[in-house]
Formats: C-alpha cells, structure tokens, sequence
C-alpha cells in the first residue's frame, strides 16, 4: 500500500539520514530491503530492533560484501531494484564493488543515491562529520540561540535529517520521474552541508534586502522580536507565542489584556526590550494550560511547549493519528497523507539478518542460489 507500491529499494545499511530515508520511502510503500554486513560495527545507540525505529517498515538481509558471493548476490540485488541507497565515506562502496559504475552495469535503469555530509567532491569530501559540523560550516548554526550567548545545536534534525534525508529522498523520486521519460539511472549527490545550506535560502534573500542581521537572536525569527519567542509561564512551563502578522499581534495583545500597548510600533526594534517585559511579566502570571484556554480558538499564534511524552496525548494530534504504536513503541507516523494510496502503519524493524533468505525468495532467488549462499556462509 501506498503511493510507492512496487518500487523496489536496496538500502546499504549505515546510521543517521541514510536510514531516515530510507523509512521515508518504506513508509510509503516502497519495497525496501535492508542489506546489513555481516561485519557491521555495533549501533551507536544499541538497543533491540523494535527501538531502532528508523528501521522500521523494511527487512533485513545479511551478506558478507567482502567475499565475491556475497558482493555477486548485492548485485544480483541491485539488477532487481529501482532505487539504491548508500551512506558511506566516498570511495567506500567503490572499494566493496558496489560504487555506481558497477551497479549501473548491471541496472542502467538504477537510480543509485549517495548520502554524505560533505558531498563525493570538494576539500573535505573525506572528511568526518557531524549535523552539527554541517550546520556550522554553512551559518545555520551560528544564527540559531540567544543574542550575546553560544549557538544552540537544533538537535540532529536540521542537517542530518532536514538537509539529508529529505533532500535525498525529493533527489530519488526526482530522479525515478526523469528515468520515465530516459529510461536511463542516475547518480543522485545528496550532501547534507548541501542541504543545510538550502534550507538557509529565505535568509540570504532577507540579509540582501536589509531585513536581515548577521547577528544571532536580534531578528523577527530567531528570538529577537518579542511577538516571536518563548515564555515561561506561572507554573514553570512555556508558552510559545508567534504573532507576527499584524493582525495576529492585535489578538495576542487583546488577549493578554494589555492595553498600554502600541500596536502601530510592532515592527519598532527600538520598542521591543519594552513589549518583551510587558510580556514576559502578564505571562508569568498563570499557568501554561490556563493560557491556553484563554488562546483556544484565538489567532494569537499561540501554543503550550509540550514534552515528548506530552505531545503524542495532544488531542490535535490524537485526532490526526500523528503518533502511532507500534510494537509498544510510540512513535510518529507516516507522513505526508495521500487521500487514495493510503500507505499502511509500518512493522516494527526487524534484527540485523532477520529475512535473509525469505527476502531473498521474495526478490526471485531461487532455492539453489540462496542455498549456495548459505553454504558460503556469504549469507546469513
């Protein structure tokens, strides 16, 4: 099910965007097989499979690339397979007879994606990385916390998952609409850095115009204005107020019941430190859920910041089915929504190994070859 049905995928097994990508295309139907090596290194962050939910919605099958039946069977995989995903150090598939040319002789047709953070080219192409290393190079990170203090890592999900695994994913299907009209594969170069950088593009558009301050914490988004910034409230919690548009302020002030306020001096950074006190003061003066009692229905911009554990019982978001449980894990569901290829609520990820030889079945292996493989110990 799901607007991916049919599509098959090969997903090199690796960490971070990769398989966030990967999950992505799983949870929209794509066939996606996982390849584990039968050497891997130990998870970063080792917990049993039904935790590793970036896994999920896929199996896994275990081969030894470093010995020639192992890498053959990769490659007979690759001959039945749409799209192909990797996450490795440039020049590492290359070296397990996996890189593009060796695939693309095999499948002219494969799509082969390739998730680095520095990209396969430049200075530091071979280099190791971090999303915050990413995000630091391009000048996301050094505008993102409070004015006169240390930037503030976004969590991993500015370059490792905004700028890498979604950009990956749009380069796939892009790359699968043009093969309908070439018929021909491609390589698709999804750097993180890269898209990191991309998702900065409206604030180089405001920094040209003069609307914009190289400065971290004193412009209307990033915490500077006061009608877009967090507050804490009477019981320790925070309310997160975002009434940028004139109108919206107008309902924020109503609601908050502080006539003094100018609402003609909004956009007057010389009047900001003023509207912050006043805000700051009227907010601290009741709990979070009693303001947003006050706010329901309103379009002040205004929402509670929820805790994880707070947020998947949002009755928003439980009338959505934005959370699901899967395998006893809460975790976030498919997304975006299709209103005729509806995808299904994916399984929770299997062990490393678990499918080996039912999947590779499924892909059109006959008994004689999976058995062979077994017998090599190439597979597991």
């Amino acid at each position: 099910m799901g607007p991916l049905e049919g599509v098959r995928v090969i997903e090199l097994a690796g960490i971070g965007p990769a398989p966030m990508c990967c999950m992505l295309l799983a949870d929209l139907g794509a066939d996606v097989l996982r390849v584990d090596r039968i050497d891997a290194s130990p998870e970063l962050f080792p917990a049993p499979a039904r935790f590793q939910v970036l896994n999920r919605g896929r199996r896994s099958v275990g081969l030894d690339l470093k010995s020639a039946d192992g890498r053959s069977a990769a490659l007979d995989l690759v001959a039945r397979a749409d799209l192909l995903v990797e996450g490795f150090r440039p020049g590492v598939a290359e070296r397990l007879g996996l890189g593009p040319s060796t695939c693309h002789a095999k499948n002219p047709r494969l799509v082969y994606g390739r998730m680095t953070g520095w990209g396969q080219d430049g200075p530091l192409a071979s280099t190791v990385g971090h999303d915050i290393d990413y995000l630091a190079l391009t000048g996301a990170l050094h505008a993102i916390g409070r004015a006169g203090e240390p930037p503030v890592p976004p969590l991993n999900l500015v370059a490792d998952f905004g700028g890498g695994a979604l950009y990956l994913a749009v380069g796939l299907l892009a790359a699968l609409v043009e093969r309908e009209r070439s018929g021909l594969g491609q390589v698709v170069d999804a750097a993180m850095v890269d898209g990191a950088a991309h998702l900065t593009t409206m604030v180089h558009g405001l920094m040209a115009a003069g609307a914009w301050r190289d400065e971290r914490g004193v412009n209307v988004l990033d915490g500077g204005a006061p009608f877009y910034d967090v507050y804490r409230t009477k019981d320790g919690k925070y309310l997160a107020v975002g009434a940028l548009e004139p109108r919206f302020f107008a309902a924020l002030v109503r609601l908050l019941e502080l006539p003094e306020v100018d609402h003609g001096r909004q956009l007057a950074p010389s009047e900001w430190p003023l509207l912050r006190a006043s805000l700051a003061t009227r907010i601290l003066e009741k709990t979070r859920d009693e303001w947003c009692a006050i706010f329901a229905g309103s379009d002040a911009c205004v929402a509670p910041v929820l805790s994880w554990t707070e947020a998947k019982e949002h009755p928003h978001l439980r009338a959505r089915g934005t959370f699901v449980e899967i395998d006893g894990v809460v975790q976030p569901a498919p997304a975006p929504r299709f209103s005729r290829t509806v995808p299904a609520v994916p399984h929770a990820a299997h062990e490393p190994h678990a499918d080996t030889f039912a999947a590779l079945a499924d892909w059109g292996f006959s008994e004689e070859a999976r058995e062979r493989l077994r017998t090599s110990g190439a597979a597991r």
